[in-house]
Order: C-alpha cells, then structure tokens, then sequence
C-alpha cells in the first residue's frame, strides 16, 4: 500500500463523519469498520468549542485526521478554511474541495489547482478533491499534491464509478501516484470494484452515515475493499466477448 505524504495507513478506507444518526453511531461505525482516516469539517468543530465533545470522539477514536474545505466555492474560502483547520486540528494535511456546480457538485478544476499552488506553497499536504481530467491530474501534481482523489460520481449520489474507462486510465497515467477514488461510492461492490482496479483507498461518507445501519455497513465496506484490494494483487483475468472452454478437448471421447 503507498504513503499518503509518508504516512503508511492501516488499511485503505478513509470515512467521513457527516450524517451520523448519532455520535455513538458514528463511533461505533469507525469501530467496526477499522477506518484508518475521519475527514472532519471546520464547521463541525464549530467556534468557541461548540464542537469540543465531537472533536474529543474523533480523538479518541485514534485515527488520522484529514480536514476537509468542504462547501467552499472561491479560492479565498478554501484557502482561509485551510488556515482555520490548520489551526484547529493541529494537522498540515487539507482535503481541497472547490465546489463548480450547485446541483452536480461537480469540483471547480480551475480554482482547484490554484488553491492547491497556494497552499502547497504554505506547507500543506493537499488531497484535492478533483475530476478524471489527465490534463488537471498533471496539473495538480504540478502543483505540488503528491495525492489525487478523483471522483467516481457526484457526491452523495450513490452512482458508484461513473466512467471506469478514465479512472483506469488514469490508474494506468500516474502508477506511482497514490490515487483515492473519493464521493459517489454507495454499496460495498463499487468500493471493491475501485481497489480491483488499483485504487489505494476509498473515500465514503453517505453510504455508511445513511445506511439503515450504519455500522454494519462500515464493516461491509471495509470487507468489501479488502477483498478489491486481494483480486487486484492476485492479478484477475482480462473480460473476453467470446465463451472459452475451461475444460480441455484433448481426451475427449469421440462417439461415432
């Protein structure tokens, strides 16, 4: 498993902490699951430590923290929101979402990658919320991000991998760049689909937090992206158009 800024994780499942039924629910689906990353946004931590009992949970959890810009749409927001969670969760790791389009959600590439310059610039370890674009995959990396998380569908829309031809074929662009296919998972067999095809983690939050049971669906999940994770070092065969006979003709009996 690759490094994410030379941290190794325990495992490639990164979950968000929206949308929990419960901050018990929550905890319990970290627990079950084994998630080795809570994304957390500065707006949960909340001013004047509102938010201290939530911060305090994900603390104790024990888990990496990666905070996230999440709701952003100008440069200026994201980066000021990178500043604050800098300082709130004493981390120099960012989840840059620039958010283009109000109904898809669909990343602003553009103000993306100037944000990212900004802030790799500052110091921080930028994990940008990004599209299958090669050319803005170049562009980031460019930029200074040493990880791309690319989309497998609108956030929160449970769509799966909506264009697996770009996504392998950014695999196959950037092999050595650690690539976490972020927003659009919503069952375990589109997460075990994104590590079959040689993705280093996953990125989910909605599939988990909105399940029926949420903690059940983390270990799901988790058992999901473990099995991905086997086929694809196992080396799975390529699909074929035409049927081929597993069983060999040589021996066969001739009937006359």
């Amino acid at each position: 498993m690759k490094s994410f800024y030379g941290v190794e994780l325990p495992n490639p499942l990164m979950l968000g902490t929206a949308q929990y039924p419960s901050p018990a629910v929550l905890e319990q689906a970290f627990r079950q699951s084994g998630a080795g990353v809570a994304t957390v946004s500065l707006r949960r931590e909340g001013a004047g430590g509102a938010g201290a009992s939530f911060w305090k949970l994900i603390a104790d959890l024990g888990v990496h923290i990666l905070p996230n810009t999440a709701g952003c749409h100008t440069i200026k927001e994201a980066v000021t929101t990178a500043h604050m969670a800098r300082e709130v969760f004493d981390t120099n790791w960012i989840k840059l979402e620039l958010i283009g389009h109000t109904d898809s959600l669909q990343p602003d590439v553009f103000q993306l990658v100037e944000a990212a310059k900004i802030l790799t610039g500052e110091g921080f370890k930028v994990f940008p919320y990004t599209t299958e674009d090669l050319i803005v995959a170049e562009r980031l990396l460019s930029a200074g991000c040493d990880v791309l998380m690319p989309w497998g569908a609108p956030i929160g829309s449970g769509r799966g991998l909506n264009n697996p031809y770009a996504l392998r074929a950014m695999r196959a662009e950037f092999p050595e760049v650690p690539l976490v296919i972020d927003a659009g998972i919503g069952l375990p067999s589109h997460a075990a689909q994104a590590m079959e095809m040689g993705f280093d983690a996953v990125l989910l939050n909605t599939a988990v937090a909105r399940a029926g049971d949420p903690p059940m669906m983390a270990r799901a999940m988790m058992a999901a992206i473990e099995a991905g994770q086997l086929a694809h070092a196992a080396d799975p065969i390529e699909a074929r158009d035409m049927a081929e006979a597993s069983t060999p003709v040589i021996g066969k009996a001739f009937l006359s």
